[in-house]
């Protein structure tokens, strides 16, 4: 693949590293993305097309990779019955969220740390039809705001990556999930070599999630490389990274800036080794 970006584009990248940092950074970010999303003609058509494809139901869109073979590939390894609780952290916009409950039949409960991202997330249950059986609540991996064992299952797409503490993540996950409960992750691996000392990705980078699994007492049951990932991450990633001035004047500046760096940052640096999608059991 040919790398659009000049050599030398992110030099100047800095930025609090710090756990409270890489937070911030995030939300600030994905506030300003979420809120600008219904303005968003340009970025919506780009990702949809790129990112997964437009194979996702345009009813529950999203701003990650997830396809509709892998919601459905995770819907099975989950075994979600209908009217079992189903958390969603790092929900966004509560799309694949809000298919899984439509699928499965479970009660949803979304956990996110942006506000933007929670509102547009109920707005899109009523829309649905779904607004009884699904709610959206501030939390984060590291504090869901959930009670011990809350959740019959557990679900989380594209985020992982970016939680600043993993460790104190897997401890949280375990603490929601009731006996027998199975929590399935689709995320990126990180090379922690190519992100040393940046924001965001270089706080606690993890290039194998199975020994935090295993530590935090889960069972894992699959582990297993995301097909196609890398053409579609390039795909999108470049094809934001070129329409700057169309994010910028549908959009604004602060949400065109956010899409992009991650873009440009992605395309240069490389840091993904691996998208794989996790499912893991606490024992009963």
């Amino acid at each position: 693949m040919t790398d659009p970006v000049p050599r030398g584009a992110l030099d100047g990248l800095s930025g609090d590293v710090t756990a409270g940092g890489v937070f911030r950074a995030v939300l600030e970010g994905y506030d300003a993305v979420y809120d600008a999303l219904p303005r968003g003609e340009t970025f919506n058509r780009l990702w949809r097309m790129n990112a997964y494809r437009g194979d996702f139901p345009e009813q529950f869109a999203h701003i990650g990779f997830l396809t509709a073979r892998e919601a459905q590939r995770l819907r099975g390894l989950l075994r979600i019955r209908p009217g079992e609780a189903l958390a969603d952290l790092a929900c966004g916009a509560g799309g694949p969220g809000l298919w899984m409950a439509r699928e499965s039949g479970a009660s949803l409960t979304g956990v996110d740390p942006s506000a933007a991202g929670l509102a547009a997330a109920r707005q899109r249950a009523i829309d649905a039809g779904l607004a009884g059986r699904a709610r959206f609540q501030h939390g984060t991996f590291e504090q869901t705001n959930l009670a011990d064992g809350a959740a019959s299952a557990v679900m989380s797409i594209d985020a992982l990556q970016y939680a600043p503490g993993k460790r104190a993540a897997f401890a949280e996950l375990v603490r929601i999930m009731r006996p027998g409960a199975r929590a399935g992750i689709v995320c990126f691996e990180v090379d922690p070599a190519k992100v040393e000392g940046l924001p965001v990705l270089g706080v606690d980078p993890v290039a194998d999630y199975r020994p935090l699994m295993a530590a935090a007492g889960l069972h894992i049951e699959a582990y297993e490389e995301t097909p196609g990932w890398q053409e579609r991450v390039h795909a999108a990633f470049t094809a934001i990274a070129a329409s700057n001035d169309a994010l910028i004047a549908e959009m604004g500046e602060p949400a065109a800036v956010a899409a992009t760096a991650e873009a440009l940052l992605t395309l240069q640096i490389r840091p993904y080794p691996r998208r794989i999608m996790a499912v893991a059991c606490r024992p009963g």
